[in-house]
């Protein structure tokens, strides 16, 4: 059965270029023997879809396919001119969607006497997946080295600076405010050295935020719980509670309920040109010890209804 090319690519006969650059772009992506390495199939598909491109993806070639001077395979039929020299058959040759040249290579391995830089396709670091360092013309990158660092919550909140050894130097480590635990930054060029001229490695620094005493971080907001007396919660209150940039004096409302919760506008984490709050939730505490005073006082109180159940 003959082939088609526009099937094999998934367009129709009428697609644009650009259309068609796309259609590669995609399928290459998909079926790259080293994102596909113990799949020989998509090997074969990989070929099949680079050949594809290589005629339709050149107008002149196209041109010729559509006519029927030239088959699926490049190759000349009866019903024009030869194939030229523009190429032949052999994966990569002629039309180059990614703008690169293509260079000679001497093994062929099923793909051909050519081939290109496919970080044109995926990036330039697309081989540090598979090798541990992104492939160059001139070299590998070198490995990347990780720390792991333990910082107080309040330098995760507010923002910082460290002091660590990596690869025997010691380096300022900057704390973006709002950090999170598990949190990586990247130091670019900290790591090993590259291979045969490549570039030197990154230092992958991953955060580990310390538990607070009493406050939480939720998004850019920090959280508190507030123990308060019965007397403060029934009379009200003014009552000094900590932030993480200070003490505020808050005002505890009368006939306050555990539970209750008062913003406190502006006290978050700021970050990103944005600011959190500090949310404090109302805990009612009774003395530990029995209170003759307190339970005499209890039975001067008409009981009132707090369930609904």
């Amino acid at each position: 059965m003959t082939k088609d090319l526009y099937q094999i690519l998934g367009v129709t006969k009428a697609a644009t270029e650009a259309e068609i650059k796309s259609a590669y772009r995609k399928l290459a992506r998909q079926y790259h023997p080293d994102l596909n390495k113990d799949d020989k199939s998509a090997a074969e598909k990989f070929k099949e879809i680079s050949n594809a491109y290589d005629i339709i993806g050149n107008p002149e070639k196209r041109t010729k396919y559509d006519r029927g001077e030239i088959d699926a395979d490049g190759k000349p039929t009866g019903y024009g001119a030869g194939f030229g020299t523009d190429g032949g058959f052999g994966g990569f040759g002629g039309a180059n969607p990614f703008g690169g040249k293509f260079r000679q290579r001497t093994s062929t391995k099923g793909f051909g006497d050519q081939h290109f830089d496919f970080s044109s396709i995926f990036g330039d670091d697309i081989f540090s997946q598979f090798t541990g360092g992104a492939q160059t013309p001139r070299g590998r990158k070198g490995q990347n080295v990780s720390y792991n660092l333990h910082i107080d919550f309040l330098d995760a909140a507010r923002g910082g600076n460290k002091q660590i050894k990596l690869n025997g130097k010691n380096i300022n480590i900057k704390i973006p405010a709002g950090a999170q635990s598990g949190q990586i930054l990247r130091l670019k060029g900290m790591g090993n050295d590259g291979v045969n001229g490549g570039e030197k490695g990154d230092g992958l620094i991953t955060l580990n935020v310390d538990e607070h005493p009493y406050f939480k971080s939720e998004h850019l907001n920090i959280l508190l719980d507030l123990p308060i007396s019965l007397i403060e919660a029934v009379k009200g209150a003014k009552i000094t509670v900590p932030t993480i940039n200070g003490k505020v004096m808050v005002t505890i409302p009368p006939m306050s309920s555990s539970g209750e919760k008062l913003r406190l506008k502006g006290q978050g984490i700021k970050a990103n040109n944005e600011e959190g709050d500090e949310i404090v939730t109302l805990q009612i505490v009774l003395p530990k010890k029995p209170s003759a005073e307190l339970e005499k006082a209890a039975d001067s109180i008409t009981n009132y209804a707090v369930r609904s159940f």
